[in-house]
């Protein structure tokens, strides 16, 4: 990435968007978890359910103050940093992130602060219904951000207006209903899921190693087991279908993910393995399984799947239709203020209107693109090809470890069947160790869906080139600075409040005698039978 000040705000976005989503998983798996484990407590009355509730609800807590703390920033940067963004797709952007704030900040927060001062001035089963409420409010928060996010994967109900010279929406149900969105809130929502579970796992498994809240810590790990199984086995369905939406509407990206220089015949092979070289425009001692990718991106065995080369074949050829629209665009906002549109400058641009994205790439190289040689088009062209290897590579981590997490869940789960958590130290600690890892996947996904989108800020429609404000590198640097200063900073603290209430552990009630358990587990063995 040049260090310019288009480079430097693509950094300093991505380096608060992926400190802000070191929380933002745990805060919406452990609403579920939490709200799962108060429902036990309700429906058995076990005092130890209800102590679980509130032990993980004290670490959600604290990861839910860190999450807003580091997401206002960046709902700011977007007229701060990429004010020419927010002018041009504002009308589409705006709405989104507006129903998001409503979320977060009054169902959300809202319903937080009664979960954690209501216990004893609500009942039972209305505290159970605030629980499930924050619970619902930070998976709706996600869904927004999502749905806008997903937006700019795949500009659906909205159209650019040339005399505004703004993107309006013109089907505000399409962008509510727009399948790259909806995909990606499962999956996105799923491998949160997984996160607290393996949270919980984890933390879980070193109470059992020290042989400290043994009763708490088995319950809380037969809850993660099943919950982060199921999860794990979500994920890797609905990034399926991530895969499969990419071939429609981001086949650049996927054949970037894949190192596919050439278009294969279908069905297209899956490259297990392999050194792409972007210079040379090959893959190295690359390990091929056949069928595998024609079926993950076409659903079928006989369609193709285009390679880089094709692909920027056709973006050439889109950006000599892009510059015929920006053509038009300049005679229709010229005759704007008169009145009087030529004829064939309306015809010109609406047959290659869809286009004129692709025109704005010559801006790189050329003020006018009217101007822009057959050399600097063909150059734009191959602007549109993100690094391949950090694709490959992060995309083949985040699969690798999505598997660990399904054959680390069904242990748990198995031995959970069979009351043998403690069976296997060395599992325990693989469980603790671990806890790091679904956030490395998550921030992998991440970066496979923002870094493989390059250079579009919005696909095929907003290069990123010529989204940003109009400031001074060493600005956006200062400013990139103090961020990294100041969220490490609110990292490190987080780090110590979530370390000193887990070796402080629950408080738990007296568990007690034998024959008083026997009485008190009834009403639970009934449900069961």
């Amino acid at each position: 990435m040049d260090l310019d000040i288009v480079g430097l705000s693509r950094l300093q976005f991505a380096v608060t968007a992926l400190y802000h989503f070191l929380f933002v998983p745990l805060t919406i798996g452990l609403a579920i978890l939490i709200a799962i484990m108060e429902t036990v407590y309700v429906m058995t009355g076990r005092t130890v359910w209800r102590d679980m509730t509130k032990f993980w609800g004290s670490l959600f807590g604290i990861n839910f103050a860190m999450g807003v703390a580091t997401g206002i920033v960046m709902e700011f940067q977007f007229g701060m940093n990429w004010s020419y963004y927010s002018h041009y797709v504002g009308d589409v952007f705006g709405a989104p992130l507006a129903i998001e704030g409503l979320m977060a900040f009054f169902l959300e927060a809202t319903f937080v602060g009664l979960f954690f001062f209501g216990w004893e001035r609500l009942s039972k089963l209305k505290h159970l219904i605030v629980t499930w409420c924050v619970a619902l409010g930070s998976n709706l928060s996600a869904l927004w951000i999502l749905i806008a996010n997903g937006w700019m994967q795949n500009p659906v109900g909205a159209q650019f207006n040339p005399q505004t010279m703004r993107m309006e929406v013109t089907d505000f149900f399409a962008v509510l209903t727009n399948p790259v969105a909806q995909a990606k809130f499962v999956h996105t929502v799923s491998a949160a899921y997984v996160v607290a579970a393996l949270f919980v796992l984890g933390i879980s498994a070193w109470y059992l190693l020290k042989g400290r809240h043994v009763h708490l810590a088995k319950r809380s790990m037969t809850v993660a087991a099943s919950f982060g199984l199921a999860a794990s086995l979500s994920v890797v369905v609905l990034g399926d279908e991530s895969g499969y939406l990419s071939t429609e509407h981001q086949k650049m990206k996927l054949a970037a993910i894949e190192a596919m220089w050439k278009t294969e015949p279908a069905p297209a092979a899956f490259t297990a393995f392999g050194f792409p070289d972007q210079a040379a425009r090959e893959t190295h001692f690359a390990v091929h399984i056949p069928w595998v990718m024609g079926l993950i991106g076409t659903r079928s065995l006989d369609t193709e799947i285009p390679g880089i080369d094709d692909l920027v074949k056709r973006a050439e050829v889109n950006i000599r239709e892009g510059v015929v629209a920006y053509d038009a665009l300049q005679t229709i906002r010229a005759a704007g203020a008169s009145g009087t549109v030529p004829p064939e400058a309306k015809a010109a641009f609406e047959a290659n209107g869809r286009q004129l994205g692709y025109a704005l790439l010559l801006k790189r190289y050329v003020d006018d693109p009217r101007q822009a040689t057959p050399e600097q088009v063909a150059k734009a062209a191959w602007d549109t090809v993100p690094q391949v290897a950090p694709l490959y590579w992060t995309f083949r981590i985040m699969v690798a470890l999505g598997l660990f997490f399904i054959v680390l869940t069904a242990a748990f789960f198995w031995l959970s069947a069979r009351r043998r958590l403690e069976a296997h130290p060395w599992l325990l600690k693989v469980a603790l160790w671990a806890i790091p890892l679904p956030w490395i996947a998550a921030e992998c996904g991440w970066f496979v869906a923002e870094f493989g989108r390059q250079p579009w800020i919005i696909e095929g429609v907003l290069p990123t080139g010529v989204a940003v404000s109009n400031l001074g590198a060493g600005t956006v640097l200062a400013t990139l600075l103090g961020f990294v200063a100041i969220y490490s900073v609110l990292l490190v603290i987080e780090m110590k409040l979530m370390l000193g209430a887990i070796r402080k552990g629950p408080q738990e009630h007296p568990v007690p005698p034998p024959a008083a358990l026997r009485a008190e587990a009834a009403p639970e063995l009934a449900l069961v039978r």
